[in-house]
């Protein structure tokens, strides 16, 4: 029988179990998920106002490649390599880390190399994109093209496409290049096979030089 005219402090504290201990947790958890996703979500909002809201269904959209002017329907969160390689059907863009780390997809967006896995297809907008299939002319290969099968210079061949992507854009805009500037040029290419020293031959024979 309890002693109604007991001091309420000397009565003794209720044991804690583990399941209410972590339904508590839980509960407070669950509550600073609510908080950080609502505060995220007011951001994105915000985001979305200023500009185009688009998806989660595939809309159509224009891009410039190789100098033809053609239409693909595409997710937002479609890549710019994925665009070329699985909507375009231009599969000499290599995607291997898909991460931005090894240039194998490297492309040109209005002449300069970027990494294609890293950037979306929405924001190509106006801009030409060159592929490695757009850079010969008139049926002739590129000299790097041409240097990379004269001085074997390439093995599994997957960085190969963003080894001449990077090689031919120097060659293209560098009246004089040497071997730090070839070297320079594809420091962000990661070959496994370690072809480089080939990769540098052939550079520089494209450009009318020697080792």
């Amino acid at each position: 029988m309890e002693d109604k005219n007991q001091d309420p402090k000397s009565k003794p504290k209720k044991a804690i179990s583990r399941r209410s201990f972590i339904r508590g947790a839980g509960l407070s958890t669950a509550g600073s998920v609510l908080l950080t996703t609502n505060a995220l979500a007011f951001e994105y909002d915000e985001q979305v106002k200023a500009g185009d809201e688009f998806g989660p269904d595939a809309i159509t959209i224009k891009m410039k490649v190789n100098g033809i002017t053609k239409s693909l329907s595409v997710e937002p969160r479609t890549t710019l390599a994925s665009a070329l390689r699985d909507h375009l059907e231009l599969t000499g863009t290599k995607v291997v880390c898909d991460r931005g780390s090894c240039s194998a997809c490297t492309v040109y967006l209005d002449g300069k190399p970027v990494n294609s896995c890293m950037m979306s297809a929405f924001d190509v907008g106006d801009r030409e994109i060159t592929t490695i299939e757009g850079i010969a002319q008139n049926g002739e290969l590129h000299a790097v093209q041409q240097a990379f099968i004269d001085h074997d210079a390439s093995q599994c061949g997957y960085c190969t496409p963003g080894m001449i992507m990077s090689c031919a854009h120097l060659v293209d805009n560098h009246e004089n290049p040497n071997l730090e500037d070839v070297k320079n040029a594809t420091r962000g290419n990661l070959c496994r096979c370690g072809t480089y020293p080939n990769v540098f031959k052939a550079t520089l024979a494209a450009a009318n030089k020697t080792i």
